[in-house]
């Protein structure tokens, strides 16, 4: 009874335990939901009539999530009975790399996770650099079926799509000579040109080519590898990934939307295309002056990015540098910068927000500056208290024996050995920026009505909720996506830096 219960307990420590076994979980129930979304789309509830090319569609899902319920149920098996996946369940994984033609994320992340039994932080990277750049190429795709594109279009595919083969070496030669005891110098060949295709907005191009670089120079280097732990504890939290991927997926389609994309479709009226319901010319349909919305949300993408990550960058700057200051000198300089940044914190944010907006009128500029001066003071005091708790360690008691001066010791020594809280409440607070920005908006206190932004395409579909509620659906859909990826890639770093999580 014992043995029984010890092996009980075994088996489930290697469940949870399995990188494969979360990823392959976590697939099929996302590619479930994608399918059941398509299957109520397939019919017409109004005409009452089926839609053949997404019934297509949903039942092409459908036979894709079915087998990775079988992989995910042969996983399980494997570990339970075997302690180990065996290599004809792995093989399964190449079936599900067929799913890349219905550009099913979750399936092809959870593939490429299981063909490759040892998989280190750079391999993963790896497979969502070239997850991101495909991506990209499909949503840039379906602009061949609108009626006309924007000259740079050819041109631009053609450059992501040489980028995307590029990506895909890039996965089999971090298979292939990326360990996490060891890399192989060849690789800085193949570094310099990753760093190259971020260019394209790849955020997943730029963080593999730097990490490559870092290893191979400094392999002996204990900070080199405490920082590849965390890169490991990031990497193996399925749900940080995926939300740092539509993040950098956003970001890069925001780039390369300047070649792709025709910025008339999201700007021009015509009224011949009021109010046109979704189809593969217009996948998310036309609003009441016969925009694109599936082009308004992509070019309004790059605003909420931009306005997001501005204003919390800003104050994590103004703010950490004054919560910096204030716990290091303490006594009358604490005193005269904390009491004057509490009777900023005693205002509401959003309401000090519209007052600024309200006084200097409604711009992109004046939204992230209002936006940030909110947001000072809480950067400030988390600073602050990561300023007295680092000024007591004997690294800075020795640099000043040395004779180190405070800006030196500020900066060098207490600084950087600070940020790491302070970086995670960035990563969580930039959602809450998304949500601020597109309610100013929404308010008619944000972004300039005609330019695309999700705040304004949300208010204009709020209009027509009773008779063209995709107006309104499809661009908070966007928002909601956005928010909840900042929190999981937030939620994710938060327990990366966090070595007790191990």
């Amino acid at each position: 009874m014992v043995n029984t219960n010890a092996d009980r307990r075994a088996a489930q420590l290697r469940l949870t335990t399995s990188q494969d076994y979360r990823q392959a979980g976590f697939a099929w129930v996302g590619s479930l939901i994608i399918t059941l979304v398509l299957l109520l789309g397939s019919y017409d509830w109004e005409r009452e009539a089926f839609k053949p090319y997404i019934g297509i569609a949903c039942l092409i899902y459908g036979i894709f999530t079915l087998i990775q319920v079988l992989v995910t149920l042969l996983i399980r098996r494997d570990l339970i009975l075997k302690g180990d996946i065996r290599a004809r369940t792995r093989a399964l994984g190449y079936i599900q790399l067929l799913s890349l033609v219905t550009a099913n994320v979750f399936l092809v992340t959870a593939a490429l996770q299981l063909i490759q039994k040892r998989k280190s932080p750079e391999y993963t990277l790896a497979v969502y650099t070239l997850l991101t750049q495909i991506a990209v190429i499909g949503i840039s795709a379906l602009n061949l079926y609108k009626p006309y594109v924007a000259d740079t279009f050819l041109t631009g595919m053609f450059v992501l799509l040489a980028v995307a083969v590029f990506h895909l070496l890039v996965v089999v030669l971090t298979a292939r000579f990326v360990s996490r005891r060891q890399i192989s110098r060849k690789l800085v060949w193949i570094a310099y040109p990753l760093l190259l295709t971020s260019l394209t907005g790849n955020l997943f191009a730029l963080a593999l080519g730097i990490i490559l670089l870092v290893r191979i120079r400094n392999r002996d280097n204990p900070a080199v590898a405490g920082w590849e732990d965390v890169l490991e504890r990031m990497t193996r939290n399925t749900t940080a990934m995926l939300g740092l991927l539509f993040i950098a997926f956003l970001f890069s389609v925001s780039v390369c939307s300047y070649v792709t994309f025709d910025y008339g479709m999201a700007v021009d009226n015509n009224y011949s295309l009021i109010l046109q319901p979704p189809s593969l010319a217009y996948p998310l349909g036309t609003d009441n002056f016969g925009r694109c919305l599936f082009t308004r949300i992509i070019f309004g993408a790059r605003i909420s990015l931009i306005v997001g990550v501005m204003s919390t960058v800003l104050p994590l700057l103004l703010g950490g540098t004054l919560g910096a200051i204030s716990g290091y000198y303490g006594r009358y300089t604490d005193n005269i910068i904390m009491r004057a940044l509490d009777v900023l914190y005693a205002i509401p944010g959003i309401l000090l927000a519209i007052a600024i907006i309200a006084a200097f009128g409604a711009n992109t500029v004046n939204l992230i500056l209002a936006l940030s001066v909110g947001a000072i003071p809480t950067y400030a005091r988390t600073m602050r208290a990561n300023v007295l708790q680092v000024s007591t360690y004997e690294y800075v008691d020795a640099a000043r024996a040395f004779g180190s001066s405070n800006r030196s010791i500020i900066f060098k020594h207490i600084v950087p050995n600070s940020l790491a809280p302070m970086i995670v409440k960035a990563t969580l607070t930039i959602g809450g920026a998304v949500i601020s920005t597109s309610s100013l908006s929404f308010l008619g206190l944000g972004i300039e009505p005609h330019i695309p932004e999700w705040g304004n395409i949300l208010k204009l579909g709020s209009t027509y909720l009773e008779t063209n509620s995709y107006l309104a659906i499809f661009p908070g859909l966007a928002i909601i996506a956005l928010v909840l990826s900042f929190n999981f890639f937030g939620d994710g770093l938060r327990d990366a830096l966090d070595p007790k999580m191990d």
